[in-house]
């Protein structure tokens, strides 16, 4: 395994993070727990989760996935060998059964104190905003929604000083953001500087192949500003495994099961471009897989690539990427195929 630090922070970090949204759902608690164990005998240290999840969210599955990584921490006795991640879910119609209001005080303290105890932990090392309390252009949106977006953004000198509150009492170390903009990452940015709050050190936002519109803006915020981009979604939701080429749908996959997750990865632009990842991969005898996530495993602000299985198979192989060297051929290969067919995904 490789590690990095937390920006700002002496946390080490894998370079590789467990994701676990499919627990709860597409995954049992026993599979968790061997997805864990497995993970941390490679090295893995630093697992993500969020109070919504599993995924798709329902009122049934909230916090489902946080209650299997709790039992697995009260039966192993590892909490203190893992560097644990959370979320607090951002409203709109999908997160009706969790709460309304957005990013208030009582909110943030409800959330907070709920994962904890789901948990079974006292603290958090990073604890993040699942996404904006405002319009953004994110989950499939390509363009700023200007006319749809609320005009009052979030209360940021509120939500960092309660975020602060927490870190005081030493239930969360560290804060961060998900699914941001480099106005809003400036936005917090220059709060917690004014008033000398918790600086957001990661911003958890999706990049693939097929989807590198984090370059436009947030790159640049991530070195200039120290803030390190934790990738999520680096298979597009399995698209960049290939295993929907040829218009297949395999039993039990994410897409089978759940295609509207995965639809904005599968207009005919993102087909195009992963048959062109394909033919590099296979001129170069790798996965398709494995040229995806050593692309993001190598770029400069990337802190940790979050990546996430159904299946010990997949897991193995995805953990195993961070062994994986792409040659100046290899990067050369892919950035001519992406001139030619750029971000098709958003």
């Amino acid at each position: 395994m490789k590690y990095t630090t937390l920006p700002n922070t002496d946390v080490k970090v894998s370079k590789i993070c467990l994701g676990t949204m499919t627990w709860g759902n597409q995954n049992t608690e026993v599979e968790g727990h061997e997805q864990m164990d497995y993970a941390l005998e490679q090295g893995v240290n630093f697992f993500d989760t969020a109070e919504l999840y599993s995924v798709p969210a329902t009122p049934e599955t909230y916090g489902a996935t946080e209650k299997i990584i709790g039992s697995w921490f009260k039966k192993t006795g590892n909490r203190d060998k893992v560097i644990l991640a959370s979320k607090i879910a951002g409203g709109g119609d999908y997160t009706a059964h969790i709460r309304t209001g957005g990013f208030n005080k009582k909110n943030i303290s409800d959330a907070i104190e709920g994962s904890l105890k789901r948990l079974q932990t006292d603290y958090i090392d990073l604890y993040q905003l699942h996404w904006p309390d405002r319009g953004v252009n994110c989950f499939g949106v390509r363009d700023y929604p200007y006319k749809t977006s609320t005009k009052e953004a979030e209360k940021h000198l509120e939500i960092l000083e309660t975020l602060n509150d927490f870190v005081k009492q030493g239930k969360i170390k560290h804060v961060g953001l998900s699914n941001e903009t480099p106005w809003g990452t400036m936005k917090y940015l220059q709060t917690a500087e004014k008033h000398n709050l918790p600086k957001m050190v990661t911003i958890q936002n999706s990049y693939s192949l097929i989807h590198r519109s984090y370059e436009y803006g947030m790159s640049e915020v991530s070195m200039r500003e120290d803030v390190g981009l934790l990738a999520y979604s680096p298979l597009a939701q399995g698209v960049l495994s290939g295993k929907y080429l040829g218009g297949k749908k395999p039993e039990g996959a994410r897409g089978t099961l759940f295609p509207r997750f995965i639809s904005r990865y599968m207009g005919e632009g993102s087909k195009k471009a992963v048959l062109e990842y394909q033919k590099i991969a296979d001129k170069h005898g790798l996965t398709l897989t494995q040229l995806s996530l050593a692309y993001i495993n190598q770029l400069p602000f990337v802190t940790s690539n979050i990546i996430g299985a159904t299946k010990m198979s997949q897991l193995k192989e995805n953990i195993n990427s961070i062994n994986i060297e792409l040659s100046e051929d290899i990067l050369t290969e892919i950035e001519i195929a992406h001139n030619k067919m750029p971000n098709p995904a958003p």
